[in-house]
């Protein structure tokens, strides 16, 4: 079984989903970070984009390792994401090489315009991964079973958690990880590491558990159809 977490930008999908990512490695699933590109817009002073990009790209390896996983790393810019047929074939390419059985991805919702981006990129290319009438590099059609939405800071709107995830044995791991991005660490504009920390301790108090991570359904998958109410299953034959 494979988890990939796709995320517009290195740390992304860290931040948003490593601890889940770190239980499921531990679990025997192989999991990969794919970031459509590597944030490398808001670097510290003394270094230029281009030398950023190299380093952020380099701490999303490590913190891949340190999470059990791999990092891939598109060469897309920061900020200037578009949705376009480039990208959606070139991330349907890599879902059909890859094969994933489920993806954790931004939320619909968001004030930075990459994470909307991303999201949908990831919806549409799902699509045409699965369509036997796409050529992909001559790679066997491939669907994912499900995709997740995962909680970003900047994608709160209307995000309404729906999956409550243990990950207790898995933060440290998580915090270390972390600790690996410059940007997370050294931040003047948000406090990333505190407040994901914190997150976590608050989805923990809510799940009953020490820490925990959320994911949110995507709209309509979430609904059951079955013969019965989930949880109370009927009894004597009845359907």
């Amino acid at each position: 079984m494979h988890l990939m977490v796709v995320g517009a930008h290195c740390g992304d999908g860290e931040i948003q989903a490593g601890a889940i990512a770190h239980k499921y490695a531990q679990a025997g699933y192989k999991v990969t970070f794919l970031h459509l590109t590597a944030g490398e817009k808001g670097g510290p002073a003394h270094l230029t984009v281009d030398e950023y990009r190299e380093q952020k790209i380099k701490e999303s390896e490590i913190a891949a390792a340190i999470l059990g996983g791999v990092s891939i790393t598109l060469n897309h810019r920061d900020a200037e994401l578009s949705f376009n047929e480039g990208i959606i074939k070139e991330v349907a390419t890599i879902f059909r090489r890859e094969k994933p059985d489920f993806v954790i991805t931004h939320w619909v919702n968001s004030m930075h315009p990459d994470h909307a981006l991303c999201q949908q990129i990831v919806q549409d290319a799902w699509l045409k991964a699965s369509l036997p009438g796409f050529d992909l590099e001559g790679l066997p059609p491939h669907g994912l079973r499900r995709v997740f939405h995962s909680e970003n800071w900047e994608d709160m709107d209307g995000y309404e958690p729906d999956i409550y995830v243990d990950v207790t044995d898995s933060f440290e791991a998580y915090l270390e990880a972390l600790s690996s991005y410059w940007f997370i660490m050294n931040s003047s504009s948000f406090r990333y590491y505190d407040y994901y920390k914190a997150l976590g301790t608050v989805r923990g108090c809510l799940a009953r558990t020490t820490y925990a991570q959320t994911l949110q359904n995507s709209k309509g998958l979430h609904v059951r159809k079955e013969g019965h109410i989930p949880g109370f299953p009927l009894t004597g034959g009845t359907k």
